[in-house]
């Protein structure tokens, strides 16, 4: 237990710190308001930043393992994109005024019956947001830091000793005055002969 000591704690103070910004940015948001449909916007994008930064502060834990930050290819396309998606098609539909594609979007909502659903999670707007934010988050991620060779004039350098290390082995193991042997033939009442002579 004692082990992980300071890095929960380092932990518990990214995550405390995230949860501080995240909400003096929602407080930012109330502040923007809602009444017209880039005020709309705006709103929501400061709430979707404030779930990435939650998330992201979790990320940040890696980075102090000597991890580097990368993007999930996989969660991605697999999350975020369906994610983006769905969210950007209820908030465009329950956009205040007349925004860019709303109507449409609100036609095609009545046309597959998802217009009652879709008016329905438009009520929660600000989470719908927040967790965009977060599933953005979540599709970065840290793995350990790849450890490069140092690269030569012809290629990677390579320590000739640590090569040659098996070969050495094998002549220690031959006692001094002893003919060094092979095996031949079958397993069975196999037969030394004498090794070759390499000049």
């Amino acid at each position: 237990m004692q082990r992980y000591g300071l890095y929960d704690a380092t932990r518990g103070l990214t995550t405390v710190a995230a949860a501080g910004v995240a909400g003096l940015l929602l407080w930012v948001a109330t502040r923007v308001g809602q009444p017209t449909t880039g005020r709309f916007w705006s709103e929501m994008g400061i709430v979707a930043g404030a779930g990435l930064v939650m998330t992201l502060s979790q990320v940040i834990g890696g980075w102090t393992k000597g991890l580097r930050l990368r993007l999930s290819p996989g969660t991605f396309a697999l999350a975020f994109l369906p994610v983006l998606v769905c969210v950007g098609w209820i908030l465009m539909a329950s956009q205040p005024g007349h925004g860019w594609h709303e109507g449409t979007l609100v036609s095609w909502s009545r046309s597959i019956g998802l217009l009652g659903i879709v008016h329905d999670l438009a009520l929660w707007h600000g989470v719908l947001a927040f967790g965009f934010g977060l599933v953005l988050g979540l599709s970065f991620d840290t793995v350990p830091a790849l450890i490069e060779e140092p690269m030569g004039a012809r290629g990677p350098v390579h320590d000739r000793r640590a090569a040659d290390e098996p070969v050495s082995a094998e002549r220690r193991a031959v006692p001094a005055g002893e003919p060094r042997t092979v095996p031949v033939g079958p397993a069975e009442g196999r037969e030394s002969a004498p090794a070759p002579k390499m000049d």
